[in-house]
């Protein structure tokens, strides 16, 4: 294990005790602050390259939230060191791009599992094994959307690890490769794209935690080569609020 001269994880700069049991992951460390304040006496805990991390409590037990960057390798990273630090309940809250017709900018999507179509989980694990994500996560962010009334989406993601092979994959040297496959997983109803879910669903069955994802749907391009109304949203609060009210539930669970 790669620790600093400190005894803390590497990385992320968390020692033993730092963290809760229950974690969210977003990508983006400048979301940490806004998704710390639905805790209480949310505390800055270590703030190290992509990764920033605040450790408050809901309902009494002690959560945090850890950014991740953006990518698998970083995600990946993030949470092997939490989980060395006493983690165990993992939520991705991101953003994504609709890639099914019926998902639109604005709907929550809850990935069931994820497309290995990025690189860092072939290091963990045979491409034949899949990128799935925990059952009690996915249906704690079911209900949570239910009690909050909110419009979501259950099923499979495309994880990729180019950012512009999705949007301009025409320009690629490899386009064949990345439109042939586009199409495919449309006509296999995946419902959106982005970028963690695949690594950390991958790592998370390696080290036996359980790990979820809900994502913001940005705006969905196939919506708009087809000319239909396409919003385009990129304020985050529906998934953090979801995410939020399913750690709560994830809790009363584990206490009975």
């Amino acid at each position: 294990m790669h620790y600093s001269e400190h005894g803390e994880q590497y990385h992320i700069g968390l020692n033993q005790g730092d963290v809760g049991e229950y974690v969210i992951l977003p990508g983006d460390p400048k979301r940490c602050e806004k998704i710390a304040s639905y805790f209480d006496n949310a505390k800055l805990v270590a703030d190290r390259r992509e990764f920033t991390t605040y450790t408050g409590f809901l309902n009494g037990v002690k959560v945090s939230v850890t950014s991740t960057g953006i990518g698998g390798p970083s995600a990946s990273i993030a949470l092997e060191e939490l989980v060395n630090v006493g983690a165990k309940t993992f939520i991705r809250v991101g953003t994504c791009g609709g890639m099914d017709i019926n998902v639109k900018g604005g709907d929550l999507v809850i990935a069931t599992g994820a497309i290995r179509m990025e690189g860092t989980s072939k290091e963990y694990a045979p491409i034949e094994f899949p990128a799935v994500a925990n059952l009690d996560v996915i249906n704690s962010l079911v209900q949570a959307s239910k009690n909050l009334g909110y419009e979501y989406h259950t099923g499979i993601v495309q994880c990729k690890d180019s950012f512009y092979g999705q949007h301009e994959p025409e320009k690629m040297p490899v386009n064949y490769e990345l439109q042939n496959k586009w199409e495919a997983w449309k006509k296999l109803g995946c419902l959106a794209s982005e970028m963690e879910s695949a690594a950390l669903f991958v790592v998370g069955s390696f080290l036996k935690v359980k790990v979820g994802s809900i994502f913001l749907t940005v705006a969905n391009q196939e919506r708009e080569k087809q000319n239909l109304e396409n919003p385009v949203v990129h304020d985050t609060e529906k998934a953090i609020k979801t995410a939020v009210e399913a750690i709560k539930i994830l809790i009363a669970q584990d206490k009975n």
